[in-house]
């Protein structure tokens, strides 16, 4: 429940989106089980402010379905196997949130039946009335779509009102800011600009889905403290992607 003096938070119903890579800590592959209860505990927050959360989240630390279509994997076969690395993390994001106590169901665009909940999208919605977090795992359920894209098409079908987008920066900027001090970072941008400058916020469609719908997208640092129960505040640092 809110605390009587807590300010409500902005939206009701969100998506988080955060790569595979975040689950990693400083580990250069797989899971780094801290970093996933840390980010645990953060959803945990956010979800404790009665904020209904769907979740996905990439498979990068574990198989990227272009990089093996790159090294000569067929790209069908490579993209399913990385919708099976996302299953993995789901789970293991399961695990941490039940471990604090916050119900939650992965739901898999593939059906695997003795592992998670196969997705009906009412059934879903669902699970949101009843304050439970969802995890979509398995991407749209078809290759040659990114997990941004699942995100996007998900929190539509959800109906929440944005995307947060976890990065390892506090925002959207003109290139990179690790390699380049003096990258220049956006406080807005609309979907268009974010096309025409390439300036990777998520992939083509992601955006031109998220457009089309008039779906905010809030790009901030999953690394900050607080950081996403922040957003919710309007707080914080952060770039807002909308039309």
């Amino acid at each position: 429940m809110t605390a009587p003096d807590s300010p409500k938070p902005r939206f009701s119903r969100v998506m988080l989106k955060i790569s595979g890579e975040a689950l990693m800590g400083d580990t250069t592959y797989g899971l780094h089980p801290p970093t996933v209860e840390r980010i645990a505990r953060e959803v945990k927050i956010v979800h404790d402010l009665g904020v209904e959360i769907c979740m996905v989240i990439g498979g990068g630390n574990i198989f990227r379905g272009l990089q093996g279509s790159a090294q000569g994997m067929e790209r069908t076969t490579a993209d399913y196997m990385g919708m099976l690395a996302t299953v993995m993390n789901a789970l293991a994001m399961q695990s941490a949130l039940e471990k604090l106590g916050v119900y939650c169901r992965v739901i898999s665009a593939i059906r695997m039946d003795e592992v998670a909940e196969p997705y009906i999208r009412r059934r879903a919605v669902r699970h949101l009335e009843k304050k439970r977090v969802c995890i979509f795992a398995a991407g749209t359920g078809n290759p040659y779509f990114t997990t941004d894209t699942a995100a996007t098409l998900r929190a539509n079908e959800m109906a929440c009102e944005a995307i947060l987008k976890g990065t390892k920066v506090d925002g959207v900027y003109d290139k990179d800011p690790i390699k380049h001090a003096d990258a220049k970072r956006f406080e807005q941008v609309t979907y268009d600009e974010v096309l025409a400058q390439h300036l990777g916020v998520m992939d083509a469609s992601a955006i031109a889905l998220a457009r089309d719908n008039n779906l905010p997208i809030i790009v901030f640092s999953l690394d900050e403290p607080g950081g996403f129960k922040g957003i919710l505040a309007g707080e914080g640092i952060y770039t807002t992607v909308h039309g």
